[in-house]
């Protein structure tokens, strides 16, 4: 059956080129028409609290709730109040909070409270809390900037958006730049034609271009998958080609026809590459089953990128390779790589006492995996050096650390609102509660109240609380303040009630993304697996595979751990299920060319022959996805981008350490207990 259809896919070869090329043109154009959200928050999952909070306020009243901080220094007075003017005046700013806006201005500063003087204004520096549109958040924090100069201070998570939407843009261009320049040297040092790899990353980069394209069904994409996207891709599906080319060479040794040749190299490989792909594809679709929407949408753009890959290697390829298959020849070169046969053969020897030391660390590895310590959101990805770590730690610094969140309560009575205000004051970490009911305090009419501010806390249904609180976006302070000011909410209003603001956001995205954890690697784990079993047609390999990549995971995940390195838990979640499904790959293809030799050689003979055949292979591969995951990891200034670089790295090393020097032994026990059973 495969051969009649590689028959058929050699016939029409030219079609098929011109046809692939035509689409890549299109995909390129549409490409450029792919939305990027930049907003972890947006990836919450509808049913989550902040999000339906979220979602109810829209309804009730106008404006977002504050998102941003702005520091100008080195104003007197009446310069703050004309800076708060310009502000307002920005385009996508919807509100400016001053302190005018909570005191007279006919009044001398030492005239007011101090406590709340200090709140915005100190040390002549003037600190205003902004609340910016969602959707203008790209250009109104660009034109922030510009108004008070690179001197001043900003921050907030309309800030951080942004800057990561204008970083990443660039870095990504540099990443890839540099990246595509390194993976063709790694290829012409393992390849033996100055051609071959032109014509590997020409194969690439149009499954690349299409899988680009078609994202545009989805909409909208993550900043995650539109940094690592295409990147991941490069990196995993890389070495198809190569050892569609490789077999290709090969069989031209027993063929004189160069297209039986490819029909033979196509027929012979397939079952390795598709295995791979598959394996590969199932990984990333285990992220589907995340809540947190980061995951399913990288898991979707990955795993279509990997299926359009495929069907580039097995369609597209064949017909690239049979036309310059004699240029090919023409410029050929020398094996740049030794012989890896003394390789083999010392890992033949050691191979066994390090499968059981590899043995002994599984246990501690996996426990020490699940003891790290995590950020959950975005108030970390900015550190210091950055200018926005920079202006952050200023801000903190003077006018210490300060968020806002929003309440909205039946309008049923003031009585309750004010009991509910005063014991959420009673809380240390809580500043300021601005309601309409303990402005107006009791006999007074809400009349009273200009429409300006009324507008701002009273809607149809719902008045609305404003809190200023003194804890940070993301930690242990904020999460129990949180809970703390549900179950408050909740003891006067039963479930009617809705509390929003970054620090919500982080706790429901907390909740969220700790409940996948382990959803999403049992369904990782078991359905590669159950690929390996339906492809090998063996019982004990794909467990032995799956074993040595998945210690591998638990090695790289336990070194931030021992280094006392915090994770962002989306990039912990995230590299479980690349690093398993970019790495198995090595370990399918060591296999499969180990139980070949098993029909010739004897297990000990079979490791040395399965290493010697397979090794430059692996190392292509496994260097560009070093190569691809260092590179993000060192010039990103996305903090989760970075580690998620970082970790695929690190985590890649582990896996080929792992396949080249510990699956060999596994194998080879789990050979001659079989040989035994015989």
């Amino acid at each position: 059956m495969k051969e009649k259809f590689f028959k058929w896919v050699i016939r029409f070869r030219i079609p098929i080129l011109i046809l692939f090329l035509a689409a890549s043109l299109c995909c390129a154009i549409l490409s450029r028409q792919v939305k990027v959200n930049y907003d972890m928050n947006d990836y919450l999952p509808a049913e989550s609290l902040s999000t339906i909070s979220l979602d109810k306020m829209k309804e009730e009243f106008e404006g977002d709730i504050p998102n941003a901080r702005v520091a100008v220094k080195n104003v007197t007075y009446a310069q703050a109040l004309d800076y708060k003017k310009k502000l307002e005046k920005i385009s996508g700013v919807d509100s400016v909070t001053w302190l005018d806006d909570s005191n007279p201005m006919d009044l001398p500063l030492s005239m007011l409270d101090e406590d709340t003087v200090t709140t915005y204004y100190k040390d002549n520096t003037a600190l205003y809390t902004v609340t910016i549109n969602e959707e203008d958040i790209n250009d109104a924090v660009p034109a922030i900037r510009s108004l008070i100069g690179e001197d001043n201070a900003m921050t907030g998570s309309a800030v951080s958006t942004a800057v990561a939407t204008e970083s990443t843009v660039s870095e990504i261009r540099k990443i890839s730049g540099i990246s595509i320049a390194i993976v063709l040297l790694v290829l012409i040092l393992t390849t033996t034609s100055w051609l071959e790899p032109f014509i590997v990353l020409f194969g690439i980069g149009v499954a690349v271009i299409l899988n680009s394209g078609t994202n545009l069904i989805f909409g909208e994409i993550s900043f995650v998958t539109n940094a690592a996207g295409s990147i991941l891709q490069l990196a995993v599906s890389l070495d198809y080609s190569v050892f569609l080319i490789h077999r290709f060479q090969e069989c031209r040794t027993q063929y004189a026809d160069p297209k039986t040749a490819m029909n033979q190299a196509l027929c012979k490989s397939c079952s390795s590459i598709l295995s791979s792909g598959l394996t590969t594809v199932i990984g990333f679709l285990a992220l589907l089953f995340m809540r947190f929407q980061i995951g399913p949408d990288l898991g979707r753009a990955l795993a279509k990128g990997i299926a359009i890959s495929l069907i580039t290697v097995f369609i597209f390829m064949p017909g690239v390779i049979l036309l310059f298959y004699r240029l090919m020849d023409k410029l050929s070169h020398r094996e740049f790589l030794p012989s890896f046969r003394k390789f083999g053969k010392v890992v033949g020897k050691i191979t066994l006492p390090l499968a059981c030391v590899f043995c002994l660390i599984m246990v501690p590895a996996y426990y020490f995996s699940n003891q790290n310590s995590y950020y959950y959101g975005s108030s970390h990805i900015f550190s210091a050096g950055t200018q926005y770590g920079d202006d952050t730690a200023y801000i903190e610094s003077t006018f210490g650390i300060k968020d806002s969140y929003v309440m909205m309560i039946p309008n049923v009575s003031d009585q309750t609102e004010r009991a509910l205000v005063e014991d959420m004051k009673k809380d240390n970490n809580v500043i300021s509660v601005t309601s309409l009911a303990d402005m107006i305090g009791p006999g007074i009419p809400r009349d009273m109240i200009p429409d300006s501010i009324k507008s701002k806390l009273c809607g149809t249904h719902y008045n609305r609380l404003v809190l200023s609180v003194g804890v940070p976006y993301e930690g242990d302070e904020t999460f129990a303040l949180v809970k703390s000011l549900r179950e408050k909410a909740q003891k006067y209003y039963g479930d009617d009630y809705y509390l929003a603001g970054q620090g919500v956001s982080t706790y429901d995205l907390m909740d969220t993304i700790t409940a996948d954890m382990e959803k999403v690697n049992l369904v990782a784990i078991g359905a590669v697996f159950v690929v390996l079993l339906l492809t090998m047609r063996r019982l004990k390999t794909p467990i032995v595979l799956v074993l040595a990549i998945e210690t591998a995971i638990w090695i790289n995940l336990s070194l931030p751990y021992l280094h006392h390195k915090p994770l962002f838990y989306i990039a912990y979640l995230i590299i479980s299920s690349v690093q398993l499904g970019a790495t198995v790959d090595y370990a399918i293809l060591f296999s499969d060319r180990y139980h070949e030799c098993l029909k010739t050689f004897s297990p000990k003979e079979s490791i040395v022959e399965a290493l010697t055949q397979t090794t430059a292979s692996i190392l292509t591969s496994s260097i560009v996805m070093v190569t691809v995951g260092f590179l993000l990891g060192f010039l990103s200034t996305h903090g989760l981008l970075s580690q998620l670089g970082y970790l695929l790295g690190k985590g890649t090393i582990c896996s080929l350490i792992s396949v080249l020097f510990v699956l060999p032994g596994l194998l080879y026990a789990t050979t001659q207990k079989k040989k035994k059973e015989r």
